[in-house]
């Protein structure tokens, strides 16, 4: 159903301090411009026991998707409160009406994380409101947040969560975007025979065929082995029509710091094709360029040479 046509590095220019340091969890959105802006965590490299496990930081689009001059300081800092005082990760924004809302991932002093958000008028005038999904005993560590509204009027978050030492996916429904959330059955589980055997985290949404919901997931062997591959819900979200057997973009062929990883984080349609934007190795910020396609993907999935690019 859909076809790799190319992965290219993307240009962060900012602080020095910035560029030297891992760049990762890139959520790409276009404003009411049409102009693009991306949220990014930013960890210290090397990442140090005692270190802050992230910030995040704004960015604006200088060229075709594939350069970002970021701010000259982070928009959402760790702190002062105790539920994100050992960072703020994994940035998802959603735009309703006037009010723009980031959701992030927020660790305590102890390293456990927690679905979070902010809210505001716009971009740059945010507040944090607390917790959006609480972690429980049965699903611990919710982060990676995937949220957008239904035809009735209602809001869908899938999202990310731990149980038995395995990463999951589940889903909750609300009438608001900031919650309260009635927690479903997962959308969908692990395979044992497949590249997706055991962890299981959210990938960007497209909404554009309400019917056929696509979400572009990333999914891990037991050796945290990463690469996104795709599931195509109905309406609801109740029922899975189809899912890659084979991940549409697989991890890169170098590894960093022994990291072997393709994570999908955000995603825009534009001109026929779909623009994904991931990490590399959890380090490096990429686009893979895909389009819709009834024929199997020719691409190398490895994630380094399909096509003619080089991530």
């Amino acid at each position: 159903m859909f076809e790799l046509l190319a992965i290219d590095l993307v240009d962060i220019d900012g602080p020095e301090a910035l560029r030297r340091q891992s760049l990762m969890s890139p959520f790409v959105w276009r404003d009411d411009t049409g102009a693009l802006l991306v949220l990014l965590r930013v960890v210290p490299d090397p990442l140090r026991p005692d270190d802050i496990t992230g910030r995040i930081w704004l960015g604006r689009c200088g060229g075709e998707g594939l350069r970002f001059h970021m701010d000259p300081a982070p928009l959402l800092e760790p702190g002062p409160g105790p539920r994100d005082i050992g960072g703020c990760e994994d940035p998802t924004v959603v735009l309703e009406g006037q009010r723009c809302l980031v959701y992030y991932t927020g660790l305590n002093e102890n390293g456990d994380g927690e679905l979070l958000y902010a809210d505001g008028p716009d971009i740059h005038h945010l507040t944090k409101r607390g917790v959006a999904l609480a972690s429980s005993k049965t699903q611990r560590n919710t982060k990676e947040a995937a949220v957008a509204q239904n035809a009735d009027g209602r809001w869908r978050l899938l999202y990310e969560y731990s149980r038995d030492c395995k990463s999951r996916i589940g889903l909750a429904y609300a009438r608001a975007p900031e919650g309260p959330w009635d927690e479903q059955d997962d959308p969908f589980v692990a395979r044992a025979d497949k590249w997706d055997s055991w962890h299981l985290s959210t990938g960007p949404l497209l909404m554009s065929k309400p019917d056929k919901l696509v979400m572009f997931y990333n999914g891990a062997d037991r050796a945290a082995t990463w690469g996104t591959g795709w599931v195509v819900f109905d309406r609801a979200c109740s029922k899975v029509i189809a899912r890659s057997d084979e991940p549409l973009i697989g991890p890169p062929e170098e590894r960093y710091e022994g990291r072997d990883i393709f994570f999908a984080c955000s995603a825009i349609e534009c001109d026929g094709e779909i623009w994904i934007y991931g990490s590399k190795n959890d380090h490096r910020v990429v686009r893979a360029r895909v389009r819709r396609s009834g024929k199997r993907p020719a691409a190398d999935r490895r994630g380094t040479k399909p096509a003619a690019a080089e991530a």
